[in-house]
């Protein structure tokens, strides 16, 4: 029965409001702020839940991969449930298949899981995965409830507990755990995520120098692999995907706004403060708790914030004088 309650919690990236927020279905995110701008709020929540209500029968649906399998046989191994789902085939519809895996031939991660499932018994299965150690981000998605990498995410080893796997939440689907970044990529390349100088190179300087104190500011921020797990499990950007950027995205701007190497430190912060890109962040936290490398978005979120609050202060203050 408790499976069965944990599917009803499953996210929703099948939604229509996922579909519009990242672009699919001919809508433009270039035009999505006037789309579903803040008046249209309760008419998208409806549409949403409408979208997602209605295909709750197929998400709930259990399809079992090897249904000869004894009784005998299931209690030897462990159950995981995986969410596949293929948006281009109009006869496909989203579902959990389940796997029953022998955990004594096979490693200890989820990414172990998938990929014994995808080359020993179904290799119709999609995901991302790249490096198994952690650093690329490509295997990011939702490991039994909390948006995680499957390379070093380690499942519980008791087999009466069913496992569940299922894509980052809140994403559009490409296909099975695979979801579309297009978005996720555009905003974090709204902030220039690169050194940005005013002050040519002396002739025959190949380095720009900083102290070991400020080497130290960006210890935290500069680890983030850009995986989207905090964003993902954010409700602000579930809401506003177009305009709000996201703990992630939001992490990285602050990066190079405390970089003493960086001289654009005044024109980042403008950038970061127009419309909701920053403010829209309700300190809820979640980004935090998910980030699969230990890092802390939440607290750069806040500094930054107040950042922002210094330098609107000084502005006021420069036109006044």
């Amino acid at each position: 029965m408790q499976v069965f309650k944990s599917l009803l919690r499953a996210p929703k990236p099948f939604g229509r409001f996922a579909a519009r927020a990242f672009g699919s279905g001919g809508h433009n995110p270039q035009t999505l702020a006037t789309e579903t701008d803040s008046n249209d709020a309760t008419k998208v929540f409806i549409e949403s839940v409408g979208s997602t209500m209605s295909g709750i029968s197929h998400v709930n649906y259990i399809e079992e991969y090897e249904p000869t399998l004894s009784e005998e046989e299931k209690a030897k191994r462990k159950r995981f449930l995986v969410y596949r789902s293929n948006p281009v085939d109009p006869n496909d519809n989203p579902r959990y298949v389940s796997y029953y895996i022998d955990l004594n031939t096979v490693g200890p991660m989820y990414l172990d899981i998938l990929l014994k499932i995808k080359d020993e018994y179904d290799s119709t299965l999609s995901l991302r995965r790249s490096c198994r150690e952690g650093i690329c981000g490509s295997c990011a998605m939702n490991c039994n409830g909390l948006h995680t990498l499957a390379c070093i995410r380690p499942y519980d080893r008791d087999v009466t507990k069913p496992a569940m796997i299922t894509p980052l939440g809140h994403m559009f689907v490409l296909k099975d755990l695979v979801v579309d970044m297009t978005q996720f990529y555009m905003q974090y390349k709204s902030i220039e995520p690169y050194l940005k100088r005013k002050t040519p190179k002396a002739p025959g300087q190949k380095e720009y120098y900083q102290s070991q104190e400020d080497r130290k500011k960006l210890d935290l921020l500069y680890e983030c692999v850009l995986c989207a797990c905090c964003s993902t499990s954010c409700p602000s950007y579930w809401w506003h995907p177009d305009r709000y950027l996201g703990p992630a995205v939001l992490m990285q701007a602050y990066r190079w706004i405390v970089d003493s190497r960086d001289e654009y430190r005044e024109e980042r912060l403008e950038k970061v403060a127009e419309d909701i890109k920053l403010f829209d962040c309700q300190n809820i936290g979640m980004c935090s708790v998910t980030c699969p490398k230990g890092l802390d978005p939440r607290a750069a979120l806040q500094n930054l914030m107040e950042l922002v609050r210094e330098h609107n202060e000084k502005k006021i203050l420069d036109e006044v004088i």
